[in-house]
């Protein structure tokens, strides 16, 4: 990829303030669109509406600026493009791919089948609704080719997407829509050349590659940072009460996230700016740890 060509984004949930895991994620994606003199976008997942906030997303993106992030252009908003969320679902439904579902959470789970990530759906609904159903959500079919990309740091990941996850939702009971849709569709419109997030959304991403190609839509490249934990080895979340990044302690805060990704630290930088100069400058892909960090001295 040329200095021109390269665009990145970070893109959080205004479920909660941003945390330590946040900051680790929003760094590496800055980090890697800066050294390749590249774009970098914002873009509030909001699209599960009963859970985020729009003050919530006012807050993070002033701690971001607080802490010297600059993003380009406009902050996309998940729950201002159902539209183009519509589009792409009706696109598959055309095409014969989605098909309505009328089995409930209870009804799945009695399937008893685990996949890597949740439940297996055991595909009830595929040649139309068990009697007595009404449609409750909408899912994609899959099959269970192989499914395999290179990612930048984890290396070559597999999936049989029929086996190990089932045919996934795209169009929630609530009405609302699934995440796996929704940032296909977003990733495409902002043209993002390389996704760099935690690796909690490594298992997830040959949902997404297989939605790509079946919207004919161009697959980035991904690069899935480790993630931090608390003390008992879980991933720092608003479920897991972690605390809110302090704007005053930005400059420290920084430098520890630098030092979680394993590279360099300076302990004579006094200002963002300084700070922003140095970390673009020594930034490094090859010195990240690939396995999910679990220090819990550096996510307090």
């Amino acid at each position: 990829m040329t200095a021109s060509s390269y665009i990145g984004r970070f893109a959080p949930s205004p479920t909660g303030p941003l945390h330590f895991g946040s900051l680790v994620a929003a760094l590496g994606s800055y980090l890697q669109a800066r050294a390749h003199g590249g774009q970098w976008h914002v873009r509030m997942e909001d699209i599960d509406t009963p859970r985020c906030s729009p003050v919530m997303a006012d807050d993070i993106l002033r701690t971001l600026a607080a802490f010297g992030f600059e993003w380009t252009g406009a902050v996309m908003y998940q729950s201002q493009r159902l539209a183009a969320y519509r589009t792409a679902l009706q696109q598959l439904q055309d095409a014969g791919w989605v098909y309505a579902c009328g089995c409930s959470r209870l009804e799945i789970a009695d399937s008893g089948v685990h996949g890597i990530d949740g439940l297996v759906y055991p595909g009830s609904c595929r040649d139309g609704l068990i009697q007595g159903h009404l449609p409750r959500a909408q899912r994609v079919r899959t099959d269970d080719l192989p499914l395999c990309f290179d990612d930048a740091l984890q290396g070559r990941v597999c999936q049989r997407l029929a086996s190990e996850v089932g045919d996934f939702v795209l169009n929630r009971a609530d009405g609302l829509f699934a995440y796996q849709l929704a940032v296909v569709v977003d990733d495409a419109a902002l043209g993002i050349t390389e996704v760099v997030r935690g690796a909690d959304l490594l298992a997830s991403t040959p949902r997404q590659i297989y939605l790509q190609r079946l919207l004919g839509l161009p697959t980035p490249t991904y690069l899935h940072l480790p993630v931090a934990l608390n003390a008992d080895g879980q991933k720092l979340s608003k479920q897991t009460q972690a605390r809110a990044l302090k704007v005053d302690a930005a400059l420290p805060l920084l430098c520890q996230a630098m030092a979680f990704l394993n590279q360099p630290v300076r302990e004579d930088i006094a200002t963002l700016a300084e700070f922003w100069r140095w970390a673009t400058a020594v930034w490094s892909v090859a010195a990240l740890p690939q396995a999910r960090g679990d220090n819990a001295m550096l996510c307090t």
